[in-house]
């Protein structure tokens, strides 16, 4: 099969040769299943595994082929292939592991464009949203935002434009996945070898949009449950779907849980109306919170900028802030470890040579 349907271009074709990596060829991983992978080669798909080898390399589960990621295998013709290496990313969603080690998960990689699925109603959360948009801008990727269920809603137009003008140059779309509304704006993504990355919460309705938009069920989907709004979580891994237009979806498990990941920039470009009124502060390292003269804070006073949206800030930063204390401990801690390690082997290596 032709790579090329699954995004494969001459940028890729370079990044392959320089890896240099004597065996194998690409390949790109479309399912991922505790561990274990599908991936899509030349030869059609197959399941795949890492090599021992590269497993032990790994320095964390970032290192790991992630659905999306562009990989170098050897297929022993019957079905099956070993992953030796994964290219470098063009673009990825990250975010902080759940529980309480510092780890970046990548939930998605070399994706050009994710929609932050949000359902009218219970799941709709305008700082939820603020805070995907932020990852989203950090791993190199354009967010859209995407409210779904939009037939059990009231006033969707003034939802869409007052949530359009709160998130400044992110568009949001309002559809109807089940009575196959507002679509049209959606498939104008779809171009052939495009990746867009569906990311939300449970029940948000990602996998009955990726169904509509794919003509047929790919992927298993639940009804609302019984005398709520909210519908019941089915997709349990992450899977890339090629579509009839030739664009390409990859559907996730909802998100009961988002912590930032290195999210600075994505913060900044996020907030770019924030940052552009800050340029009119009194003082150049304003934080906007009790200083004399801020021009942010007189926007909100003006009514030129909503104060949930600068409460979203502040919220996002000092977790960012938080974020980078606590990477800065691991990495400290890691450096301590290494220099440990070299020292016990240089002691192993002359008692030897005594």
């Amino acid at each position: 099969m032709d790579l090329s349907a699954y995004g494969w271009n001459e940028d890729w074709e370079r990044l392959f040769r320089e890896a240099g990596i004597p065996v194998g060829h690409p390949a790109r991983i479309v399912a991922e299943h505790r561990g274990s992978y599908r991936v899509r080669a030349p030869e059609g798909e197959m399941s795949a595994r890492v090599t021992g080898r590269f497993r032990h390399a790994a320095s964390g589960p970032a290192d790991l082929p992630a659905v999306g990621d562009w990989v170098v295998i050897e297929s022993d013709g019957g079905g099956e292939a070993v992953i030796h290496a994964v290219l470098p990313r063009a673009a990825k969603f990250s975010r902080k592991t759940a529980g309480a080690r510092t780890e970046e998960q990548v939930v998605a990689a070399n994706v050009d464009t994710v929609w932050i699925v949000s359902a009218f109603g219970y799941d709709l959360n305008p700082s939820r949203i603020e805070r995907y948009i932020a990852l989203v801008r950090q791993g190199g990727a354009s967010p859209v935002v995407v409210l779904t269920k939009a037939d059990l809603a009231d006033e969707t137009e003034r939802t869409v434009e007052e949530l359009g003008l709160r998130l400044a140059d992110t568009p949001v779309h309002a559809v109807s996945a089940l009575c196959d509304s507002g679509l049209d704006p959606l498939r104008a993504y779809l171009a052939p070898g495009r990746t867009i990355a569906l990311l939300g919460s449970t029940g948000a309705g990602k996998s009955t949009l990726l169904n509509r938009l794919a003509g047929r069920e790919v992927m298993a989907t639940a009804g609302l449950r019984k005398g709520v709004e909210k519908g019941r979580h089915k997709t349990t891994h992450r899977q890339l779907v090629l579509l009839p237009s030739g664009g390409l979806l990859l559907d996730t498990p909802g998100m009961r849980e988002l912590q930032l990941w290195e999210a600075d920039e994505g913060i900044a470009t996020s907030f770019a109306d924030i940052d552009a009124l800050a340029d009119g502060c009194r003082f150049r390292d304003c934080t906007h919170e009790s200083e004399p003269g801020c021009a942010v804070r007189a926007a909100v006073e003006a009514g030129d900028l909503p104060q949930e949206r600068l409460d979203s800030f502040h919220k996002l930063k000092k977790e960012a802030a938080y974020f980078d204390r606590k990477l800065d401990v691991r990495s400290a801690m890691e450096k301590e470890r290494r220099m440990k390690w070299i020292a016990k082997e240089r002691r192993r290596y002359f008692n030897k040579k005594d």
